[in-house]
């Protein structure tokens, strides 16, 4: 008799193998969430700089149709922002109008709620969740003279950094 004559032969992978694929599967898979939670966070960002850029054209086509030149004055200019897009709060607004923000309260589905005369923006967007520790927010001073909307980024998105940031008619800083 030779020596593995004797040895019974068996199929299957043994116990190291199988910690050792497990183990892969694991590190590719954190790998995967990592970099989907990633493009998420920058597409939330990307949709908050356009939501901006497409306010402030907003805010220009209401002050060039106007003679009054003159931006939107919030309430209580210079000291209380307004909430843009947000109408689950008192002081919110979901379109900008020949009264300037209007539609405080919750708007209809094809947004212009309490939207009157020329329409400038039908719909006001709303910062996308989770936000970026604040919502959009207008102020402009007692004249209308100028304005600042403040929205914050989870990352950096072209030449803006994390964290908050203005919108003003001069751009986004």
């Amino acid at each position: 008799m030779k020596g593995g004559e004797n040895m019974i032969k068996r199929k299957g992978f043994t116990l190291i193998e199988l910690l050792v694929v497990i183990g892969i599967i694991a590190l590719l898979s954190t790998l995967a969430v990592v970099a989907l939670n990633n493009a998420r966070a920058k597409a939330r960002d990307g949709k908050r700089v356009a939501d901006i850029k497409q306010m402030q054209t907003a805010l220009e086509l209401y002050y060039a149709n106007r003679n009054q030149n003159a931006y939107p004055i919030s309430t209580a200019a210079g000291t209380a922002a307004l909430v843009l897009g947000d109408t689950s709060t008192a002081v919110n607004s979901s379109c900008l109008d020949d009264d300037g923000w209007s539609g405080s309260g919750t708007s209809t589905a094809g947004g212009a709620a309490n939207c009157y005369g020329t329409i400038y923006m039908g719909q006001v967007p709303s910062n996308p969740t989770p936000t970026a520790g604040t919502a959009y927010t207008y102020v402009s001073d007692a004249s209308g003279a100028t304005y600042t909307m403040t929205f914050g980024l989870e990352g950096v998105t072209g030449s803006l950094n994390a964290g908050g940031h203005t919108a003003t008619p001069a751009g986004i800083q």
